[in-house]
């Protein structure tokens, strides 16, 4: 129980890391296709040892959807914008996606509590103070236009979650994830190609260093942290399991801060308590609201 909690809080925490590591020598977009395609056929290549049929075209028409949804327009998205954005400033952002989930499903007709609801509020507020202090930095500005395009990843994987959820329930997870990285990855290297990615790329040219990003990425991040993950929803509640959400943005301000000299400012500090805080407050009320 110990392992994979601590694999889902640290190695999930440690993908921020691996990822400013593997943009050091390889563009975003393949950077992101080649770790989802290597974590997507181990974990399909265990679905079919254990003797499980391949899937009807039908459930991998919804694993391509929501493998776009989560791989290509979040995880692609944060790749390209932690090109301009801090790893420990994007894991706070992230940290959003409960919140749109909560959102997603409020707008497609579930109803939610008030109290979940008016929980959201504090987190969006920390969001928009570390946003309007980081752009207006006058020694390191960055681009509103990343802050936006890391929400927006974050409402992407929301998306791809709830539609899995509702579209693709009933295939077995171990499959489901690792025809979501498969189709997502695909997505990422056409995406690649058509951004221009290729020309420029000299698989000589990457080190030592991106080369064991991706392999974190694909193993430590997909393989043991989804097995990990699923592993707990089978034992415990989703809420306890979802602490992830905010343990990941602390140990990625560490790394960040550690490995690469990141520098967090108290504005920052202070959205960021903001929105770990509307976390906790949003998984509370959803535990509470189960009978």
């Amino acid at each position: 129980m110990a392992a994979a909690f601590a694999a889902i809080y640290l190695l999930w925490g440690g993908t921020y890391l691996a990822i400013a590591l593997g943009l050091q020598s390889i563009p975003p977009f393949l950077l992101i296709g080649s770790r989802s395609i290597l974590g997507g056929m181990v974990l399909f290549a265990f679905s079919q040892l254990g003797g499980l049929a391949l899937r009807p075209w039908q459930d991998w028409s919804h694993a391509a959807i929501s493998g776009v949804l989560l791989f290509v327009g979040c995880h692609g998205a944060l790749a390209y914008a932690q090109r301009f954005v801090p790893s420990g400033l994007s894991a706070i952002i992230l940290a959003t996606i409960p919140f749109w989930i909560v959102l997603v499903n409020a707008a497609t007709g579930q109803r939610e509590p008030l109290q979940k609801l008016a929980g959201l509020v504090p987190g969006f507020v920390g969001v928009a103070l570390i946003a309007w202090h980081e752009t207006s930095n006058p020694e390191h500005p960055l681009p509103v236009t990343m802050i936006a395009l890391l929400l927006a990843s974050a409402l992407s994987w929301a998306l791809g979650s709830v539609y899995a959820q509702r579209r693709a329930a009933h295939i077995p997870p171990h499959d489901l994830a690792g025809m979501q990285l498969i189709c997502g990855g695909a997505g990422l290297l056409m995406l690649s190609v058509l951004a221009g990615e290729w020309p420029d790329f000299a698989p000589r040219q990457v080190t030592v260093v991106s080369l064991m990003g991706v392999l974190y990425l694909a193993l430590l991040g997909s393989v043991v942290g989804n097995t990990a993950y699923l592993w707990l929803l089978d034992r415990m509640s989703a809420p306890i399991v979802a602490t992830y959400t905010f343990v990941n943005p602390v140990v990625a301000v560490i790394l960040g801060a550690w490995v690469l000299g990141e520098r967090i400012t108290m504005p920052s500090l202070a959205g960021a308590a903001l929105v770990i805080g509307s976390v906790v407050a949003l998984l509370y009320v959803s535990k509470a609201d189960k009978p």
